[in-house]
């Protein structure tokens, strides 16, 4: 604070000095200087965006004039010219109501968040970072370099001391199993789903469309049909149970129900996005396959869809668009996050390290799908510009970066570590209150693989920064390897749901991370 002040008044008596030289010598201002650029782009950007509103007004003056000009005679006139051509009229009217009939039949239903829930464990499952390391030395099974290594990770992954692991991982040793396993999944999966049934005032018995998604844990039967099982669901309900799909499935969920509340009218749909960590510890002594016992957290989400008109007025947002990459086809890709055992047959998750260059290339690939779905115009015209003069006039032009800070107004970036997050904000231009959701999702619940772009939409809510017409992106990646895209549009201000996850902490977000 007091480096700040000082910086503050060093500024205020060098533009006090400035001040004083600039009227002295009585010059006119620099204007290259004193005009901020930010607003010249501003202005460019509306006038773009607008252009047709801009030429139509135009048109529109004169015909009210024309029109306004007319007298009894002229529109007597126009009326008998109707008159005797009654039959391009009725032919005219009927491809009229033909063309508005099938537009109506064949458009796309408009997809309703009512409602989600992000699951908060209870406090007794809480790791800080001393119990964490302790146990980890006291199991036994991680030598001094695994033990040193895990420390490294930690200190500079972004988490904080209140995030959650399994029961079975507080006990020493730990003890994973099915029974230890489906105990978890029953928690985070029935923990959320209570919740969102209770805030969206829905009985389970009209869900319709039901999809689970979790990459590591699948038993028989399924979450899905456990789900069914606890709730009583209908017999005729649709479930799906995606497995493998690593961090980005929840969007891939998402996507999945939008596309059944196209064909199913007037439903309901549930996804639930969670991971399983109890039976999926790593507890050899492979580098790369260590680092997910430090990032990996408990954590869950449940969402309420919603294709019904009359669920408008009290829905969260409407999905705009879905958008999903997979560079699956490229063996390095495929894998960068891989499912193996190592040399001594201990089963883990490897990371590659060609996992940050392949998620950046996967980005590139989705937002370049992305990009002309949501950018304005002026931003579209002004990339490509940088290409044509890049590709005819082989000049060597620097790319243009489109700035989607002109399309969102909030990001949900995946919290799948710091690094992730680092560049995402450096290549996107982005500010650090665009990513300040992600980073106190880390810090606070680490990384709660496919559930983590909900609990950073809560903290967006929990923060009152949810404005009716506000647009999030939501930005996730996963094994495959897959970057996939999901686009909201607030329908309204937005309060945060009861018993949200921040409801106990976010007075004291955001924290100051160390760097």
């Amino acid at each position: 604070m007091d480096g700040g002040g000082a910086g503050g008044r060093s500024s205020q008596e060098a533009d006090a000095a400035v001040g004083v030289r600039i009227h002295n010598s009585r010059r006119l201002p620099d204007f290259l200087q004193s005009v901020n650029l930010k607003y010249v782009k501003l202005g460019y950007h509306y006038l773009i965006s607008h252009l047709l509103t801009l030429c139509l007004v135009p048109i529109m003056v004169i015909i009210i004039v024309e029109a306004s000009q007319m007298n009894p005679d002229d529109v007597r006139q126009l009326w008998f010219h109707l008159k005797y051509n009654l039959v391009s009229v009725i032919t005219c009217s009927t491809f009229l109501v033909f063309g508005s009939t099938v537009y109506i039949m064949t458009r796309p239903r408009p997809v309703y968040l009512v409602d989600y829930s992000c699951y908060r464990p209870p406090e007794n499952l809480k790791a800080p970072y001393d119990r964490f390391m302790k146990h980890s030395q006291l199991t036994g099974d991680f030598d001094e370099s695994s033990l040193e290594f895990q420390r490294k990770i930690l200190e500079r992954s972004g988490l904080g001391d209140e995030t959650y692991v399994p029961e079975a991982m507080h006990f020493i040793p730990p003890r994973p199993s099915m029974a230890a396993a489906r105990e978890e999944a029953e928690q985070v999966m029935f923990g959320s789903l209570d919740n969102l049934f209770a805030n969206a005032n829905v009985k389970p018995k009209e869900i319709g469309i039901l999809v689970v998604n979790c990459s590591l844990f699948n038993p028989t039967p399924s979450l899905s049909a456990m789900i069914v099982n606890k709730y009583k669901l209908r017999g005729n309900i649709k479930s799906f149970n995606l497995g493998g799909m690593g961090c980005s499935a929840g969007v891939i969920a998402i996507d999945l129900a939008k596309d059944m509340l196209q064909v199913h009218r007037n439903t309901y749909a549930v996804v639930v996005s969670t991971e399983n960590i109890t039976q999926n510890w790593y507890f050899g002594n492979k580098k790369s396959m260590l680092i997910p016992n430090c990032l990996f957290r408990v954590g869950g989400a449940a969402v309420l869809l919603s294709n019904k008109a009359a669920d408008r007025r009290r829905a969260k947002y409407k999905l705009v668009h879905v958008v999903r990459t997979h560079k699956g086809a490229d063996d390095k890709a495929f894998r960068c996050v891989y499912q193996e055992q190592d040399n001594v047959g201990k089963t883990g998750v490897s990371l590659s390290k060609d996992l940050m260059a392949i998620a950046g290339g996967a980005l590139k690939t989705n937002i370049t799908t992305l990009g002309p779905l949501v950018l304005p115009i002026s931003e579209q015209l002004l990339f490509f510009a940088t290409l044509v003069i890049k590709k005819l006039f082989k000049k060597n032009v620097k790319p243009y970066i489109p700035d989607f800070k002109l399309a969102f107004d909030h990001f949900c970036i995946h919290a799948g570590g710091r690094a992730v997050i680092d560049e995402l904000e450096k290549n996107l231009q982005l500010l650090p209150l665009h990513v300040e959701a992600s980073r106190m999702t880390l810090h606070r619940f680490g990384n709660t693989s496919s559930s983590s772009i909900w609990y950073e939409l809560a903290y967006t809510e929990a923060k009152g920064r949810m404005r009716r017409g506000h647009r999030v992106w939501q930005i996730a990646f996963g094994s495959g390897f897959k970057c996939n895209s999901a686009v909201w549009e607030a329908l309204h201000y937005i309060k945060p749901s009861t018993n949200s996850p921040w409801d106990d902490c976010i007075d004291r977000y955001p924290v100051k991370l160390v760097s």
